[in-house]
């Protein structure tokens, strides 16, 4: 149990500011042996080297499928739509056996009224110490869920704020997010029907650009997005190798969205 950090703060509290300085000292004090409690459980034990590979993958798939179904709940009712959406993740995954078990239980989990949200975010975040393209490539397939319809409800976009908030994103940051799947779900779709090509208008949304930005600032969100969703740089990261296939096919949308760009505006 750390205590010096509300004893030292008692203290000082109290000779600036006699019996409710104290309390604030106290209070403060406490929320600096929290912090370094915190710190020291991410650095030496709890997510630190004493966890195993094993480990970390079994806490990824629990928060990643988890939270699926918690943002699949949040319109009412689990449609056989999210469910296929889930099970689409868990075969581009890969996962079979005891693996996709344990990920239908932890969709399953997700769906209860009593789902843990916060705590199951503020492990995960723990778990991959903050990286925020992980987190950035966690929060964007959830994003994915709630778009399983082809829409996001209000009450979609209420659950998405509050998971982008608890992971350190500002409602500016998620709102381009969702203009960015937005973007890729359209791609797709044009896919199916056999154009090889995005349009310009879903090119700039999953480079997540403004038609105004000038050729350099394409390339710019281009390399940038590259880098961050780069497969060999999230696996240095601790991402499971089964998300390695999500991480290529979202370099592979953002490659021909960069492509489509580029022949649009002639620049090379």
């Amino acid at each position: 149990m750390r205590i010096w950090g509300k004893i030292l703060g008692g203290f000082f509290g109290f000779m600036f500011g006699h019996f409710f300085g104290m309390l604030l000292g106290i209070w403060l004090g406490h929320r600096f042996d929290r912090a370094r409690a915190i710190n020291f459980n991410v650095q030496n034990g709890l997510f630190g080297n004493s966890v195993t590979s094993q480990q970390k993958q079994k806490l990824f798939f629990n928060a990643t499928f988890s939270v699926m179904g918690h943002v699949a709940k949040a319109k009412g009712q689990v449609t056989q739509t999210d469910i296929q959406v889930a099970n689409a993740y868990m075969d581009q995954m890969r996962l079979q056996g005891e693996a996709r078990s344990q990920a239908q239980s932890s969709f399953a989990l997700g769906k209860e009224s009593n789902f843990p949200l916060q705590d199951t975010l503020s492990e995960f975040a723990q778990m991959v110490r903050g990286d925020r393209n992980v987190l950035q490539m966690f929060l964007g397939i959830q994003i994915q869920v709630a778009f399983s319809d082809g829409a996001i409800d209000s009450k979609e976009k209420a659950i998405l704020y509050t998971i982008a908030e608890q992971l350190g994103f500002s409602r500016f940051e998620l709102d381009r997010l969702l203009q960015m799947v937005e973007g890729q779900q359209h791609f797709h779709q044009e896919q199916q029907h056999h154009q090889q090509q995005a349009s310009s208008e879903d090119a700039y949304k999953i480079l997540g650009v403004d038609e105004t930005v000038s050729d350099k600032e394409v390339k710019r969100a281009y390399r940038k997005l590259m880098s961050q969703n780069h497969p060999d740089k999230l696996a240095s990261k601790g991402l499971p190798k089964e998300m390695m296939e999500l991480a290529k096919e979202k370099t592979q949308d953002i490659q021909k969205a960069y492509e489509t760009l580029r022949k649009k505006r002639g620049f090379k």
